[in-house]
């Protein structure tokens, strides 16, 4: 009798076992489970069908996004920090039957970051002008989002590392839908014009890149490491 009782006390664990395990998918499906302060999301702006800007040196921006992302994911994996990327390939995010894929695609990577719930989403472009000689790095953020103006505001001092002469300042938006739709702090890095031909003969080059990275690696450490201290 008393092996009895074991056996169907046993049996009962296993069944709430499976339950609770069933019950954190639908939660993590659903986007109610964080990931982790220490998780963050790269997501490498355009790709596939969608070029992005095209450079007045005819670099595309949609590659020099994906170039600079993986060089950011690997620095990233040293630092022990989880990374998830949106695109790691040159593709886009939305299905061949879609007839707007651009707005299918957005609406996939802001699906993508609110069910990750990373602790920061950066997303990596390049900026154009219709003037040649603007130039510089800049970071945007939502404007009603306070914890995406600290992470905008410490992204674009350490983007300062790549040129101490720049004096564009983080900016705050409330239009873009990437901006707006995200549930947790987002940016948007700027890393330079390809407007402007000296900015853009930089951006496709691989030394240059890996500074871009080093600086956005900075950027995301510190940020982590002050919502770390705030607790």
């Amino acid at each position: 009798m008393h092996k009895k009782a074991e056996l169907i006390l046993i049996i009962i664990i296993l069944i709430g076992l499976i339950g609770a395990g069933r019950k954190l998918v639908d939660l993590v499906s659903s986007g109610k489970v964080k990931t982790g302060e220490d998780t963050v999301i790269i997501d490498c702006g355009h790709g596939g069908g969608d070029p992005g800007k095209v450079g007045i040196n005819n670099a595309l921006e949609k590659d020099i996004n994906l170039q600079i992302g993986k060089m950011v994911k690997k620095r990233l994996k040293k630092e022990g920090i989880k990374v998830w990327m949106t695109r790691e390939k040159d593709e886009m995010l939305a299905g061949e039957e879609v007839d707007n894929k651009k707005v299918q695609d957005m609406k996939t990577r802001v699906e993508y970051i609110n069910k990750t719930a990373p602790a920061l989403a950066v997303s990596i472009h390049q900026n154009s002008y219709h003037e040649e000689n603007v130039r510089g790095a800049q970071v945007f953020y939502y404007s009603h989002s306070k914890e995406g103006e600290q992470a905008a505001d410490i992204m674009q001092a350490a983007l300062l590392s790549l040129d101490m002469e720049n004096t564009r300042e983080e900016k705050p938006n409330d239009s873009y839908y990437l901006l707006k739709k995200t549930e947790v702090p987002t940016i948007i890095v700027e890393c330079g014009f390809l407007s402007n031909y000296e900015e853009a003969q930089l951006l496709v080059s691989k030394e240059y890149q890996e500074k871009v990275a080093d600086a956005i690696t900075e950027g995301i450490k510190t940020y982590l490491a002050s919502k770390t201290i705030e607790k």
